[in-house]
């Protein structure tokens, strides 16, 4: 069994490779197109479908998929196991296929659902809804990824699900570079991009399946008690660990009542949250669960006390020593950050200034948003599916509250910092949720990890205060020297927080798994 610093390296490691052609996939769509009413389409009708994506396919599915795969496999063994994943490939995939086919014919009445705004411009409504009809075939494809993924994930093969999000990215750059051209209407290329690219990221697991012995042959059987106990949880789950997701669909419909431009600046600066946040959130999730899951059935009381906690205990650690310079450092270099990625003739140096001003307030909730990920899955181990709806459920309608009565004087960026401060609000509940009983107890030495966090932050954010210049002296430079500027003081940056976390004592081995007792 691999450690669970070596299949975060792997996860990670493929996530890095994803995020960094998610960035050349969003500066080529943010160079060739802008953010005009065409961008702002078609990223309501990627938010639809990217929103099925996040929730299936970034650790919500697999927290209800991965416990019951494992008690079917532990008791049925591998048959049970195949038999399983028969039943839920061919459930899935009917329910899929008419979910699908219904909201192609009601693709219409689903973009003002999502983006109400829309409803005054025909010809911005139109072109959603015909970008819906290219991206919607996706859900149907990355759940049932998802199910071959959460597969590969319960036997610890991490880094094939982790690499499948490349595929979706060189489909979308693919077709802007190369079909777009070719186009009448040249946005609809990134709708095909998505298509082929939710096709392709199926398919790329199947040979994988069939080498373990659990490619399913798809059967509609939907008395079985494995699938009936996957679906019973699955509403409940996803609510629990896919409320940062809900927040972010509920910013799209809210920006729609906004300035043109305000969808396309919560995307780009959400794309940028995303790269920390799947990195170290997503993978984090990602390899607790089948670990959680085998300690929730080590006895016959239920989850190991100790083995539970460390676990947990272990990736707040790292939650905290890199979640939380990640938002000091995303706060600070907002603005360079957005243009020297994006700026261009049709990216403006306002657009720019509008997203930074949403990084900045998504960034600053980024160690809430990763804490999610990882105390969720505390609950599921423990057969608790309630408990975090519940909690999601509260910091929804705090976000809901906060929401409306910012965007009026804030605007799109009051959207992004409820979503932020929701986040923090949610983990809170998670955290003491699980302290309270005594379901986690902190190992010892944590006051002295968050002084030594805090204070190697600040070194951070003082660094970068001092030397990243203002806005305007940053468009005045040439896009080579914004680049180097910009890779100089991440360096810089990097370097002092972590020569300032190892002056306070802290050292790699308070990052393993049995740092701290």
């Amino acid at each position: 069994m691999a450690s669970l610093s070596a299949s975060l390296t792997k996860v990670g490691g493929n996530t890095l490779l994803s995020r960094l052609l998610g960035f050349v996939r969003d500066l080529t769509v943010a160079r060739l197109f802008g953010a005009d009413a065409g961008t702002d389409a078609f990223f309501v009708a990627f938010k639809i479908p990217n929103f099925f994506r996040r929730l299936f396919a970034e650790g919500a599915f697999a927290s209800a998929l991965v416990p019951v795969l494992h008690e079917t496999g532990r008791e049925g063994g591998p048959a049970a196991l195949r038999r399983l994943l028969a039943s839920l490939s061919g459930v899935l995939g009917a329910a899929l296929l008419l979910l699908t086919l219904v909201g192609i014919l009601a693709a219409s009445w689903l973009i003002l659902a999502f983006a109400p705004g829309f409803a005054a411009e025909v010809y911005q409504q139109a072109l959603a809804a015909e970008l819906l009809r290219l991206t919607l075939p996706y859900v149907f494809f990355i759940v049932l990824a998802a199910l071959a993924g959460a597969a590969l994930n319960l036997r610890e093969r991490f880094g094939i699900p982790a690499f499948t999000p490349v595929l979706l990215n060189l489909a979308i750059i693919g077709c802007a570079l190369w079909l777009a051209p070719r186009l009448e209407e040249p946005i609809l290329a990134l709708g095909w991009g998505v298509l082929i690219g939710g096709l392709a990221q199926l398919g790329f697991q199947l040979p994988f399946l069939a080498r373990l012995g659990l490619l399913p042959r798809p059967r509609l059987d939907w008395r079985h008690p494995g699938t009936r106990q996957v679906l019973r949880r699955m509403g409940p789950v996803l609510l629990g660990v896919s409320v940062t997701q809900i927040n972010l669909l509920l910013d799209t419909f809210l920006a729609s009542f906004l300035t043109v431009g305000s969808i396309s600046w919560l995307y780009y600066s959400d794309r940028l949250v995303e790269f920390p946040l799947g990195i170290l959130g997503a993978a984090l999730g990602t390899v607790i669960l089948p670990r959680l899951a085998r300690q929730g059935s080590a006895s016959a009381g239920g989850v190991s006390p100790e083995a539970f906690s460390r676990t947990l205990d272990w990736a707040l650690r790292w939650v905290w020593l890199l979640g939380l310079p990640a938002a000091v450092g995303l706060v600070i270099l907002a603005e360079p950050l957005v243009a020297t990625l994006f700026l261009s003739a049709e990216f403006s140096a306002g657009d720019a200034h509008g997203a930074a001003l949403s990084l900045m307030a998504y960034a600053a909730g980024l160690p809430g948003f990763i804490a999610i990920k990882v105390l969720a899955p505390g609950y599921y181990a423990q057969q608790d599916a309630r408990t975090p709806a519940r909690y999601a459920l509260m910091a929804l309608v705090f976000n809901l509250v906060l929401s409306l009565a910012w965007m009026g004087p804030f605007g799109h960026a009051g959207l992004a910092l409820a979503t932020s401060l929701a986040a923090f609000v949610n983990a809170g509940l998670l955290l003491g949720g699980l302290v309270r009983p005594g379901a986690y107890r902190p190992a010892s030495g944590w006051g002295k990890l968050l002084a030594r966090g805090l204070v190697a932050a600040l070194v951070l954010g003082f660094l970068l205060a001092w030397g990243v210049v203002g806005l305007d002296e940053w468009l005045a430079a040439t896009p080579g020297e914004r680049l180097a500027r910009l890779f100089f003081w991440i360096l810089v940056g990097g370097v002092g927080y972590f020569s300032a976390l190892l002056a306070l004592g802290v050292r790699p081995r308070d990052f393993g798994e049995e740092a701290g007792g």
